[in-house]
C-alpha cells in the first residue's frame, strides 16, 4: 500500500525523524492561508502516488502566499503519470547545504532489510544505482541486533557524507525503526537535508507498506485511498487476488507468485509484453478461475491470455471448469493458451477438449502461441 509524502513524513516525525513542517491544501485558497502561516518561503508538492512529479510540473516553489496560490492552481488538476492531483502539500521551504539519500528495502537473496545510502540524493536513485553504483552504499542489517548506532555512523562515513554525522546517524536508526515497525516494504528518504544551519531533515519521503501486515495496523489501514489505485487492482483484492497491472496486451493468470513470475519472465523471452501479473493461489476452485478471468478481461489492453497452472493443491480440472463457465457466459472473447500439469491435469484436458482454448504442453510452447495470437511476436 503506498502512502503520500504527507502521510509517510507524519510516521517519520513520530519515529524522531525531523522533517519540515506542512499542510494538506485541496484548494489554491487554502495553499495560500497555509502559506502566510509559514513565511516567506514555501513548496507546494503534488500528493499522487507516482514518482516523477518534479519533472511533470508537480513541485513548485512560492516566496508568497499569492504566489504560492497561483502554483497550487497550476498543480491541482495536474495529471501526473495517469493520476490527477487532488490535493498538494504546502511545505515549509528549507535553505539547503547537502542533499543525501537514505532507503530501506527488503532483500530476499540476504532475506535482510537492507540500508542503501548515498551522497547524490536529490536525483532519480535508480540512474544513480544503474550509472553509479560506487556511490550507492548497501547494508544488510542483522535483523536480531537492528541497525546500531555505531554502525549507522560507520556507514555514513563510508557514503561520503559531510555535516553533523551523530545526527545523520540518528536519523538512519530511526528510519529503520520505522520500517520494522509498520511493516514497511520499502521507506526512503530523497532528499535527506543539511540545511544551512546544520540542520539534519527528511525533506521528502516515499513509504510503501506490506499489505499483508495491515491486520497489525489498524491505524494504517485507513490511509489507503481506493480512487488512487488502478481500478482493476481494487477488484482484484476484493476477491483476495495478488494482482498487478502492467503495460503489456497478454494477460497471465497463474497458481502461485513463482510461477508468475517465472510467466512473466518467459513471455519477455519469447517476445511478448505481460498486461498483468495475476495469482489466484492455491487450492483455488473454478470460481475463482472464473472470476480471475472477469478481472483480466476488463483490462482493455489484453488481446490474449495464457493461463499457467502447475497442479498440486489446485486441481487443474477446477481451473478447466471455470474457463468453461466463461466460454458459456460469453466472457472469454480472445484467444487463450494454456499448459496444465500435475492433479487432475487429464481431467482438465478432457473437459476442455473440443473448447476454442489452445493446450499445449510446455509453458514455453504456450508462451509462443499466444504472443503469435496476439501479433506480439519479435
Amino acid at each position: 500500500m503506498n502512502l503520500h509524502e504527507y502521510q509517510a513524513k507524519e510516521i517519520l516525525a513520530k519515529y524522531g525523524i525531523p522533517v519540515p513542517p506542512g499542510k494538506i491544501a485541496f484548494t489554491a485558497d487554502e495553499a495560500k492561508q497555509i502559506a502566510s502561516e509559514y513565511g516567506d518561503l514555501v513548496v507546494i508538492k503534488a500528493q499522487v502516488h507516482t514518482g516523477g512529479r518534479g519533472k511533470a510540473g508537480g513541485v513548485k516553489l512560492a516566496r508568497t502566499p499569492e504566489e504560492a496560490r497561483e502554483k497550487a492552481t497550476q498543480i491541482l488538476g495536474l495529471n501526473i503519470n495517469g493520476f490527477i492531483t487532488k490535493k498538494v502539500l504546502v511545505a515549509k521551504g528549507l535553505h539547503i547545504a547537502k542533499e543525501y539519500y537514505a532507503g530501506m528495502i527488503l532483500d530476499r537473496v540476504s532475506q535482510r532489510v537492507v540500508l542503501m545510502l548515498s551522497k547524490e540524493g536529490g536525483v532519480d536513485i535508480e540512474e544513480v544505482a544503474a550509472t553509479r553504483p560506487q556511490a550507492l552504499i548497501k547494508y544488510p542489517i542483522d535483523p536480531h541486533k537492528g541497525l546500531r548506532p555505531f554502525e549507522a555512523r560507520e556507514l555514513v562515513k563510508r557514503a561520503g557524507m559531510e555535516g553533523n554525522l551523530n545526527k545523520l546517524a540518528d536519523v538512519l536508526v530511526k528510519l529503520y525503526q520505522a520500517y520494522v515497525g509498520i511493516d514497511a516494504s520499502t521507506a526512503e528518504i530523497n532528499p535527506l537535508v543539511i540545511t544551512d544551519s546544520g540542520e539534519v531533515v527528511a525533506a521528502d519521503a516515499k513509504i510503501v507498506l506490506d499489505d499483508n501486515a495491515l491486520y497489525r495496523h489498524p491505524d494504517l489501514t485507513p490511509l489507503r485511498e481506493f480512487e488512487a489505485e488502478h481500478p482493476l487492482e481494487v477488484e482484484a483484492s476484493n476477491y483476495g487476488f495478488s494482482y498487478v497491472k502492467l503495460d503489456g496486451n497478454i494477460g497471465v493468470i497463474g497458481n502461485g507468485a513463482g510461477l508468475v513470475m517465472y510467466t512473466l519472465d518467459l513471455v519477455q523471452r519469447c517476445g511478448g509484453k505481460a498486461a498483468n501479473f495475476l495469482d489466484i493461489g492455491g487450492g483455488a476452485k473454478a470460481d475463482i478461475v472464473y472470476n480471475a478471468l472477469k478481472v483480466v478481461l476488463k483490462d482493455p489492453d489484453v488481446k490474449g491470455v495464457f493461463i499457467n497452472i502447475f497442479g498440486g493443491i489446485t486441481r487443474a480440472d477446477e481451473v478447466a471448469k471455470g474457463v468453461i463457465r466463461a466460454l458459456d457466459e460469453g466472457l472469454l472473447t480472445k484467444p487463450v493458451a494454456m499448459r496444465v500439469a500435475g492433479t487432475a491435469e487429464e481431467e482438465a484436458k478432457t473437459l476442455l477438449k473440443g473448447r476454442p482454448v489452445y493446450m499445449y504442453p510446455t509453458s514455453v510452447e504456450a508462451a509462443k502461441a499466444i504472443i503469435s495470437m496476439t501479433g506480439g511476436t519479435k
